[in-house]
C-alpha cells in the first residue's frame, strides 16, 4: 500500500471512533403547545407526543412540548399551538359520532398557513377504535395516543412547511384511514422529508 493511502487509513481509524458518538444536531427545535379543552390521560398524551416526535424526527425536526401556562412564562424561538377539542380518552361504549369532516385543521388567513391547529379528539378516537380488536383494546389509551400523534404530525407538517400540500402516501395523505391511525407505523414520504429539510435549511 502506498504511504499516502496508508496515512489516510490511519487518520480515519483515529478520527472515526472520536466522532462516531457525536450526534447530528436537529434542523430545528419546535415547541408544541398542547391545549386540551376536554379530558385526556397521561398515557394517551405521552404516547401522542412520542409518536409525533418519532415521525417528525426522521426529518431532523426535534419536537418539545409545553402547556399553555409554561408557554406564557417562557420564550421560544419556534412555537406552534395545537388545541384538542372533545374527550381525548373516551372508552366504550361511545355514542354514534358523525364521521364526516377532517380529523383536524390547520388555520390559514389570506392563504397563509398559521402556526395554529385544532384536533377533534372524538372523531380521531372513534375512527381509531373501529380498527382496534383483540390486544389493541387492552391498550386502548396507547392506541388512542398513537392515532392522535399521527394526526398531530400531519398538521405540524402543514405548519412547518407553511403549505397545504398533501402526499400520495404516508402520514401526509389527504385522508388517513382507521388502519393508518392504528397500524404498526406511519411515516413521512420522501417528498415530505425533503420539503421539511429544504424549508429549515433555508431559514
Amino acid at each position: 500500500m502506498p504511504r499516502r493511502n496508508a496515512l489516510i487509513c490511519l487518520l480515519l481509524a483515529l478520527y472515526l471512533p472520536a466522532s462516531a458518538g457525536i450526534p447530528t444536531p436537529p434542523l430545528a427545535d419546535v415547541t408544541v403547545v398542547l391545549d386540551f379543552k376536554g379530558p385526556t390521560s397521561p398515557q394517551t398524551t405521552k404516547e401522542m407526543q412520542r409518536e409525533a416526535s418519532q415521525i417528525l424526527g426522521a426529518s431532523g425536526v426535534h419536537l418539545s412540548f409545553a402547556t399553555r401556562a409554561e408557554a406564557a412564562n417562557n420564550d421560544y424561538s419556534d412555537l406552534v399551538v395545537m388545541t384538542f377539542r372533545g374527550n381525548c380518552k373516551s372508552e366504550p361504549p361511545m355514542p354514534r359520532y358523525d364521521e364526516s369532516g377532517p380529523y383536524a385543521v390547520t388555520w390559514t388567513t389570506d392563504g397563509r398557513v398559521l402556526p395554529f391547529g385544532e384536533v377533534d379528539c372524538q372523531k380521531v378516537i372513534h375512527s381509531a377504535r373501529s380498527a382496534m380488536w383483540g390486544g389493541d383494546l387492552a391498550r386502548s389509551e396507547q392506541m388512542y395516543g398513537r392515532a392522535l400523534g399521527r394526526v398531530m404530525a400531519h398538521e405540524l407538517v402543514h405548519m412547518l412547511t407553511k403549505t397545504g400540500d398533501h402526499a400520495s402516501h404516508g402520514v401526509q395523505r389527504a385522508a388517513l384511514s382507521p388502519r393508518d391511525l392504528t397500524g404498526a407505523s406511519l411515516t413521512l414520504s420522501k417528498d415530505d422529508l425533503d420539503r421539511l429539510k429544504v424549508f429549515y435549511r433555508a431559514r
